[in-house]
Formats: structure tokens, sequence, C-alpha cells
């Protein structure tokens, strides 16, 4: 008979979540300590490096600004209208965010260049490389994801407060949506300021000289064209000290006020006046982030098969390099998860924020990191794509475990005792309790791994050679060369994947999953 009271759930995972949360901190807060060790101090920067500075909080300001502006009446128009087709249009917001870099850049290009549809059919050429290009890239990317997060906002409002407005009269504007924008507003626009901060490929295709170059990029040019590692130390100090206010401003301003509680009734909104405007913003953002890659699929289906060799190589390698990243995020994720759930909560708060350290991490800064441990003692060329693999991994953790661990505890309140009366702990409760329970959100997460780790153009940015690019790094290449057309083909191949390794975690996740 037991002396004191002990709970069935004994802990399982424990070594591995900590092993897991291990392998995170080594990778942001070692990698972090590695930068600082070896930086030279704010004295070693040149002017050109601190202009560098100044353009990366301008456009981080300036592409967010614009963003969230042109995301109000987009958002507004979708919470007040209903018509055939807006799922579709709601679930194409959120593509731009597995969309690779590269793929997004030439269909950019592809509109807005020189040679693009508006020169040709308008005579609208805009200069896509530069400021400007970095901005317009930056709004492709963002423009959708403050849609979701103000169209969030707008769903909140409890159906009930708009009637209570129509029976007294009131201007639904100032009553409901400007005190509603003025809560969600802020912490969009600073989610998206991050977002921008730390934006590696959108800089390295568009940008560069001296009035377009971001931090990541100096950080990147003072590897490879200067081999400075104490230049690219301080750099890289530079920018995690940029996240780091950023991510702190973001948790500050993003914390909105409840709109009030209702019966989650939808109602026919009277208010929407005429068609004409909202029908406009609706088409805008429609023709704005289908046409690059309808073109991009035009532009390259004509060169798939004249593809060189070296492209299909790079192919290989970013297929393999994403389907181990992925499955190596979805073990330290449902690790962490897992250890997260059946800690008490306040030190399963700290181990979840760890888990969140990635987030004020670039991964050009992480790879940085890797470098200056790696080279006294390899050559980080031959560890490439490992330590690629690696950090686009850990990159997606943070969103991995937004998925996971909110499911683990789902489980865990509803079968854990259960599971206890049976005594399933350790690895049988993982197998039989855990993972057929997890396999929507396991497949959902690992696919957002994989097509992330597929597009990404930064580690591999620092550590390439000419015989071990990835697919993105090869666009990249074909772009600098003057070879549009094999670009386009390659970025048609590398979008093809990307979706393709999506849908194939995801639907492996749904496959004959009944709970």
């Amino acid at each position: 008979m037991a002396r004191r009271p002990v709970p069935l759930n004994r802990r399982y995972g424990g070594w591995t979540g900590a092993a897991c949360a291990a392998l995170v901190l080594f990778l942001t807060l070692g990698t972090l300590i590695a930068v600082a060790m070896r930086a030279e101090g704010a004295s070693a920067l040149r002017p050109n490096d601190w202009a560098a500075v100044r353009f990366t909080i301008w456009q981080a300001v300036v592409s967010a600004a614009i963003s969230v502006v042109l995301a109000v009446p987009v958002a507004r128009a979708l919470a007040r209208r209903q018509f055939w087709g807006r799922g579709a249009l709601i679930t194409i917001l959120g593509a731009p965010f597995i969309l690779p870099v590269i793929v997004a850049v030439l269909g950019l290009i592809a509109v807005f260049g020189r040679s693009g549809v508006l020169a040709s059919v308008m005579g609208w050429p805009i200069s896509v490389f530069g400021i400007h290009g970095v901005i317009l890239a930056h709004v492709f990317f963002n423009l959708p994801l403050a849609t979701r997060l103000i169209l969030q906002g707008w769903l909140s409002i409890p159906a009930e407060r708009f009637k209570l407005a129509a029976s007294l009269g009131a201007d639904v504007g100032v009553v409901l949506e400007r005190p509603m924008l003025r809560d969600v507003v802020p912490g969009a626009f600073m989610v998206i300021f991050l977002i921008c901060l730390t934006s590696f490929a959108i800089a390295l295709t568009l940008g560069g000289g001296p009035r377009a170059t971001t931090v990541e990029l100096a950080i990147y040019q003072a590897f490879r064209f200067e081999f400075d590692l104490g230049k690219a130390a301080s750099l890289a100090g530079i920018q995690v000290l940029l996240c780091v206010m950023g991510a702190a401003l973001s948790l500050w301003v993003a914390v909105p006020k409840m709109s009030g509680v209702g019966l989650d009734r939808t109602v026919r909104r009277w208010d929407g006046g005429h068609w004409g405007i909202d029908a406009f913003w609706l088409g805008i953002i429609t023709v704005f982030l289908c046409l690059p890659l309808i073109l991009i699929v035009l532009d390259g289906a004509s060169s798939v098969s004249a593809l060189p060799n070296s492209v299909w190589d790079a192919a290989m390698r970013s297929v393999v390099i994403a389907v181990l990243s992925a499955f190596l995020a979805l073990a330290v994720s449902l690790s962490l998860a897992v250890w997260i759930v059946q800690l008490p909560c306040k030190t399963g708060r700290w181990v979840e924020g760890m888990g969140f350290l990635p987030l004020t991490m670039s991964q050009l800064v992480m790879g940085t990191g890797l470098f200056l441990i790696i080279f006294p003692f390899a050559k980080p060329s031959d560890l490439a794509l490992v330590v690629t693999g690696l950090v686009n991994a850990v990159a997606t953790v943070p969103f991995a475990l937004r998925v996971l661990v909110p499911a683990v505890r789902d489980v865990e309140q509803g079968y854990g005792r259960l599971a206890d009366a049976l005594g399933l702990r350790g690895l049988a409760r993982l197998r039989f309790l855990i993972l057929p329970r997890m396999r929507r959100p396991l497949g959902f997460a690992g696919g957002l791994a994989a097509a992330l780790s597929m597009g990404d153009l930064g580690v591999i940015a620092l550590f390439a050679v000419p015989g071990g690019a990835t697919l993105p790094m090869a666009v990249y290449r074909l772009m600098s060369a003057y070879r549009m057309e094999e670009a386009a083909g390659a970025a048609l191949v590398l979008l093809a994947l990307s979706l393709l390794l999506f849908w194939l975690f995801d639907r492996g996740g749904r496959a004959d999953a009944e709970t």
C-alpha cells in the first residue's frame, strides 16, 4: 500500500524531451554565444554596415505598414461578403507561407520586370531590383498574412453586436470596427515587421547595392566575398538584437481585447452597401497573388524538359534534405510536446517558451554560429547539407509546437486515465495512445516543415559549394547567369515538389485517421 498519493500518470519521454530541448538551446543560444565570442564589437563596422542596419529597419517598417494598410479593406470585404469561391480565396491567402521565396521572386519579375506583363501590355515597368523590389516582394508574402490576422479580428465580433448596433441606428464602422482595428492592427504590424527583419532570400535576389542591403545580406557578403568572420559575427549579433527587440514589441502590442461574447451565430451583413469597392479589393488581391504563379507555370512548362542534370541533382538533394528535416522536426517537436504536457504547468510553459526561441533567431545567424563552431575542426562545406537540414528542422519547431502541444494535451485529458489504468507507459503509451490520435496534426506539421525546408535559401548560401547546391540555390544561380527560361523551369519544379511534399505529409496524416 502506498504511503502517499502517487499519480498514476508516470512521466514518460522526459529524457528525449530534455535532449530535444538541449538541441534547440544549442542551435539558438549556443550559436549566439559562438557569434558573441567572435564578434569584434560595433567599432569593427563601417558606415555601409550601419547603413544596412538602417535600411533593414526602414524596409521592415514600410513593408509592414503597406501590408497592413492594404489588408484592412480586403479583410473587411471578406468579413461582410458571402460569395462563390470565398473559401478558396481564403485558402489562397495561406499559400504564400509555404511558397518558396525564389519562386515568388521569379513570378514578380515576370509581372513587374522590364520585360514583364505590365511593361509589355500596359507600358508600366516597375523596378523589381533594389528598394522597390524588396518592398514589393515583402508585401506579396505578408499582405495575405495581414489579411488573415485582421479577418480573425472581424470574425471575433459577435453577431449580436451587429444586431444591437442596427437596432440603435449606430454606425458599425465607428462603434465596432474601429475599436477592433485598434486592437488587432498593431499586433499584425509587429508580426510582419519581425518577419521582414529576418528576410534573407528576398534581399539576396532583389536587393544588394549600397542602398538595398539588409543586415542578413551584409552577413552573407562578409562570409562569401570578404571572409571576415569577425565582421560577420558582429553583424549577426546586431541582427539578433533587432529580432529580440522586435519579438518583445510583438508580445507587448499583440494582446487584442475581447470584443465580447455571443452565441456563435452568423448573420447576413446589411451594412455592405454596393459590391463595387469590395469587389475591387478582392479582385486586386486575387490577381496580385495568382498572376505571378500562373506566369511561372506558363513560362516554366516549356523549359522543364531542357533543364540540365545539375538542376535535377539539386532537386534530389532538396527532397532528401526536406524529408529528413521534416522527420527530425516532428521528432523534436513531438518529444517536446509530450514533455511539456506531462510537466507541471509553470515548468511546461518555460519549456514551451524555450521551443519558440528559434523565432528570435534567423536561420542565417544560426548558420553563422555553426560555421564558427565547425570551422576550427572541419571544412564547413563538407557538412553543408547536414547543417542545412538541421537548421531547417529546428527553425520549424515553433510552428510544429503550436500544432502538437494542444493535440497532445487533448489526448492526455481524454484518454490519459484510461491509459494509466491499462498500464500504458513509455514507448507503449506513445505507440498505442499518442501516435494513433496525432496523425492529423503530425501530418500537417510534417508537411509544413518539408515545404519550408524545400524552399529555403538561407543556410545553404553560406555553406554551399558548386557541386552541392540545393534546388533553390540552383534557381538563384541560373537567375544570376541570366538564364531566365531555365530558372523558370527549375522554379516550376521547385514549386511542384514543395506542394507535393506538403500534400503527401498532410494526406498521410489524414488517410484512415478516424480520430
